[in-house]
């Protein structure tokens, strides 16, 4: 965090600005990491001056903690969602047991902990867990949680950093932007980068040489040695562009590149517009994104959980903040294909 002053000069990265707090002799550090943990400071002003700081660009550098077995799903398929924080924000937490804390499925790892970093496509796709957009998430009663509490002050359970935390809006999948990375973090500090994403081949390549093998050896249905892994689940959003009124599949390469999805890197021709495509209904009354289907069933997951929307359907927690359930085909309103456009 950065204490600023009139005369302070900051030299700072513009795509992942510091967060910032104006401390004074009656405003400590101890005080506002005092306030940020507690849910009657949710209005208070000042915090959220400080909390506004934590401002997300196009090209940001998102991270979410992972299990063993969430890191085996983004290898299948899964794409990012749920509670993320800013790759800057955390930082200085690279002991496993420390970022274990920041998990989002109560899994509980001492010995490696496990994180997907990407960059941000646009700011639109996050949203202050607690804030406006989620003012539901908040007052979930402790058996409908999974996970750390959410305090809604905007930043994640402490007792010693002041951690600005973030989900994406409306708990949405958003697809995946190329180079992607699924890391680790071992015992002593150090990073370790094993895999990145292709995503003209929508796989993943390993990059974990013969030295952290033994990392690979601990996720479910991973085979270590195997250099490329596919993904196996289709994903429930994708990104669309055009060129000349004519609409590709597109890549995003944050901040700067969207492109055609082409394997052929002569046809990776720049888009014009660029959208992010995904599935909605509504089910008894409650927004939902539809992630899958048939001809008869749909898994859905709420938009804005709250306990009037759990109520109404019954929808289970899988991991902090996440709640889904399924529901009949037929019983879907508002079925429909949306489009979330982003400004090139």
């Amino acid at each position: 965090m950065t204490v600023t002053g009139e005369d302070s000069v900051i030299d700072v990265d513009p795509l992942e600005p510091p967060l910032c707090a104006p401390l004074r002799r009656d405003l400590g550090w101890a005080q506002v990491q005092r306030m940020s943990q507690s849910a009657g400071h949710r209005d208070d002003p000042v915090l959220r001056q400080i909390r506004a700081t934590a401002a997300v660009r196009r090209g940001t550098r998102m991270t979410k903690v992972l299990s063993a077995a969430q890191v085996s799903g983004h290898l299948g398929g899964w794409l990012p969602y749920g509670f993320c924080y800013r790759a800057c924000d955390i930082a200085h937490l690279h002991d496993p047991q420390e970022l274990a804390l920041l998990g989002t499925d109560g899994a509980v790892s001492a010995e490696v902990a496990y994180a997907l970093r990407w960059r941000a496509v646009d700011p639109l796709d996050y949203e202050v867990p607690g804030g406006p957009a989620q003012p539901g998430l908040a007052t979930l009663q402790a058996h409908n949680r999974v996970g750390a509490m959410i305090l809604g002050t905007g930043f994640t359970p402490s007792t010693d950093d002041l951690v600005p935390e973030f989900v994406t809006a409306g708990f949405a999948d958003l697809p995946m932007p190329a180079n992607a990375q699924l890391i680790a973090y071992v015992p002593g500090g150090e990073e370790v980068i094993l895999y990145t994403y292709q995503p003209e081949q929508h796989g993943w390549l390993r990059l974990a040489g013969p030295r952290w093998r033994g990392l690979l050896d601990t996720l479910p249905g991973v085979t270590p040695d195997r250099e490329y892994v596919p993904c196996t689940t289709p994903g429930s959003a994708k990104l669309v562009g055009q060129i000349r009124d004519r609409e590709y599949e597109a890549v995003a390469d944050p901040p700067e590149e969207f492109r055609v999805r082409a394997l052929t890197r002569a046809a990776r021709y720049p888009v014009s517009t660029l959208s992010r495509r995904a599935e909605q209904a509504l089910w008894r009354g409650v927004p939902c994104w539809v992630l899958q289907r048939d001809d008869a069933w749909a898994r859905l997951r709420l938009v804005r959980p709250d306990n009037d929307a759990l109520a109404a359907t019954g929808a289970r927690c899988y991991e902090r903040g996440v709640y889904e359930s399924w529901a009949p085909v037929g019983e879907l309103a508002d079925h429909h294909i949306a489009d979330i456009p982003y400004v090139l």
